[in-house]
């Protein structure tokens, strides 16, 4: 899959354009609905599917104070779009001057830059531009004038329950990860990138991986069973998601330690699927018990395969 930041980069392709359009947080059942649909338009046309998203989450720019917590960083959901056969990932980089445009002008513009407009795959639900005046009803009749079919796809249910990223934001913190595997269509992944921390793991024998997920939707604190793939290869983890109360952290950590695995992996993204919750987070006497309690840790790790 190409990504690009500019649709005009496809103007000149000579081969019809179906789009699917949404922020994508989680890539969950209910996009991969709409990207579905914008793929099977792809291949009826002989065309590209272009899956458009943005970055960073527009209310991080329009209402920073209600911008959620995001299920994925940007290179997780590139890699689950690029699962489901699109041709290019269109990342915009949602500012004020975006902000600024209406539903109309941003949607005449993506009409003008792409040059072969052929579908538009939406949420039926779905909103865009400044004061929310972009919706299915605005793109249906820009699609009678200018050629272009729009589809305005149902939610998905899953057991009753709508699919959505803030239903999943909620199990999510709730600590169901089996349901959160459900709603998602795939097992729940944390990524970050890898930075310095204190080495404090390194000095109990235990060195970490130290992630950045400063924004991200998170399970509760405590110690989980996981697993990673570093340069294709797969490898057992264990992830100490919290505040590390015994060494008097004040702030949250996800610490990843690799088993069987040993590199300097600073500045590169390590994504690890979290498999299982093998206990809380909590605070111990002394460093000799929570040594000794990783140790039982690590073997629970080794035992789950």
């Amino acid at each position: 899959m190409r990504s690009i930041i500019d649709p005009s980069e496809l103007s000149h392709c000579g081969r019809p354009i179906c789009v699917a359009l949404g922020m994508f947080d989680g890539v969950h059942l209910g996009h991969q609905h709409v990207i579905r649909q914008a793929v099977l338009d792809a291949q009826r046309l002989g065309g590209l599917t272009v899956a458009l998203t943005f970055d960073p989450h527009p209310l991080a720019v329009v209402r920073p104070d209600r911008a959620p917590a995001l299920l994925q960083t940007l290179s997780q959901r590139l890699r689950a779009v690029a699962g489901m056969e699109v041709d290019v990932a269109l990342v915009l980089k949602f500012d004020e001057a975006l902000r600024n445009q209406t539903g109309e002008e941003f949607a005449l513009h993506l009409v003008r830059d792409f040059g072969s407009l052929r579908s538009f795959s939406v949420g039926e639900g779905f909103e865009f531009g400044r004061d929310r005046s972009g919706s299915l009803d605005l793109l249906r009749r820009l699609g009678s004038e200018r050629g272009f079919r729009v589809h305005g796809l149902a939610q998905i249910s899953v057991g009753g329950e709508v699919v959505s990223s803030t239903r999943i934001r909620e199990v999510l913190r709730q600590g169901d990860l089996s349901h959160v595997a459900e709603l998602l269509g795939r097992p729940y992944s944390l990524a970050g990138i890898v930075q310095r921390g204190d080495q404090i793991g390194r000095q109990l024998g235990v060195p970490t991986a130290n992630l950045d997920v400063r924004g991200r939707a998170l399970p509760p604190n405590g110690v989980y069973a996981g697993r990673t793939r570093i340069d294709a290869v797969e490898y057992r983890v264990a992830l100490n998601l919290g505040m590390r109360p015994t060494v008097g952290g004040t702030e949250l950590r996800a610490e990843a330690h690799v088993l069987d695995a040993a590199g300097d992996w600073y500045g590169r993204e390590l994504e690890i699927q979290v498999i299982e919750l093998l206990r809380a987070e909590r605070r111990f006497a002394t460093l000799s018990a929570l040594k000794a309690q990783i140790e039982e840790d690590l073997a629970a790790v080794r035992a789950r395969g």
